[in-house]
């Protein structure tokens, strides 16, 4: 049964007050441990799960409406990380200890045959996995610090890369094999992959927390970043500038990531339970550079490390504060005002100065975001476009899936 969910008490009421909202049509319950991942099943009513109870889950919807567990199939370790790929029905598992198994599904998702075992891939628990048909790769990431790939066609590992954090996120670019690693430290590393070996091409350093999840627009080649620090970035390759764009909606950390080309919209999850709906077709500004000065650039009074004008003018130092449309340096009664500004990601009210004040309120603030309750804290999602599709995976061990028609309309 559809039921369309409402924001929860205590939330910000305006912020879930569109009238597009995405409606839950089914919860899959039952599993007793954490669920790390799922996905949907291209052109099946269907999903595939794993869960720290060791295994991997394929569920099917039936004729009653309800979905089912098909297949339980236990790995011998909890699993972490997962891929499939429609075209060959192919699901590789990544485990906690370091395994990579390679499976093939059978056409009715009754059964599924284990392939080939990296039984040596990794000496931690695997983080990420992405299968490259073309390439005919499995490239993976680990909490021992290595980024990898071996050929699917022989078993055997074609380059690699060690680095100084656990990675925890991982996005590839098939056209023009171009991977993108994020880690623990908050930084996000780009590799060109090549047989038989991987270069290091640039590493993006601006989150200060660790990166949790990554999407990537083949079209407009622009890469997104999701972290603990609660911001999204989105960071313009193509453009071979260094062009960098933040999103501020959520009020937790971001944990998942989905983006569509076609229709040009990024979806969010985070622990605050929160789906956001990005338009990101929109005019969007890059993120103001904050200025460091000694004195409040509005009323040029010292800053409290300030202590020769500290001496001169003979008062206390202030606190420095920013505004977040031009990144001037100033006092808090020189930045006062707060204002949402939508064209910069800053769909809530944040700090700016008077100038700036009157200027934005003078522009159009019309949200570039929809928010939506999710009603539990989001692990992952997964986006399916054709059938108009969202699911979302919950601390509280529920998966649901969402009909978005609305938002992608």
């Amino acid at each position: 049964m559809a039921a369309e969910i409402k924001p929860a008490p205590g939330v910000n009421q305006d912020k879930f007050s569109s009238n597009r909202k995405p409606i839950l049509l089914h919860k899959l319950e039952g599993c007793n441990d954490d669920i790390n991942d799922a996905c949907i099943i291209p052109g099946v009513e269907g999903v595939i799960s794993i869960c720290d109870d060791r295994t991997v889950r394929i569920w099917l919807k039936r004729d009653s409406g309800q979905y089912w567990i098909s297949v339980c199939s236990d790995m011998g370790a909890n699993v972490t990380a997962m891929t499939y790929c429609a075209n060959n029905r192919h699901l590789f598992a990544g485990l906690e200890n370091g395994t990579i198994k390679e499976f093939v599904v059978e056409s009715d998702f009754n059964r599924m045959t284990l392939v080939r075992e990296y039984a040596a891939a990794h000496t931690g628990r695997v983080t990420g996995l992405i299968f490259s048909e073309e390439d005919e790769w499995i490239i993976s990431i680990g909490r021992d610090k290595v980024f990898q790939y071996h050929s699917t066609e022989n078993g055997k590992r074609i380059g690699c890369w060690l680095t100084e954090a656990w990675y925890t996120a991982l996005q590839y670019d098939h056209a023009s094999k171009y991977a993108f690693t994020g880690d623990y430290s908050g930084q996000i590393q780009m590799f060109h992959l090549q047989n038989p070996s991987c270069t290091l091409v640039t590493t993006l350093k601006t989150h200060t927390g660790s990166i949790r999840s990554l999407a990537w627009d083949s079209d407009k080649q622009l890469l997104f970043s999701g972290s603990f620090d609660q911001s999204i970035i989105v960071w313009d390759i193509g453009g071979r500038q260094g062009t960098a764009y933040e999103l501020q909606g959520h009020h937790n950390k971001v944990t998942a990531l989905c983006y569509t080309s076609t229709e040009r919209l990024l979806f969010s999850g985070g622990e605050d339970g929160v789906i956001v709906c990005w338009d990101m077709a929109a005019n969007r500004k890059e993120t103001a550079k904050w200025i460091e000065s000694n004195i409040c650039q509005a009323c040029s009074r010292p800053f409290f490390w300030n202590i020769k004008s500290m001496i001169d003018q003979r008062q206390l130092g202030l606190r420095q504060h920013h505004c977040r449309y031009c990144g001037q340096a100033l006092c808090a009664n020189c930045s006062s005002q707060r204002i949402p500004i939508p064209s910069m990601g800053f769909e809530f009210e944040v700090r700016v100065c008077d100038a700036c004040h009157v200027q934005l309120k003078a522009a159009n603030q019309t949200p570039l975001a929809s928010f939506h309750d999710a009603k539990h804290s989001i692990v992952s999602m997964d986006l399916d476009v054709s059938k108009k599709r969202l699911l979302t995976v919950g601390q509280d061990r529920v998966i649901k899936i969402w009909d978005v028609t609305a938002l992608l309309q």
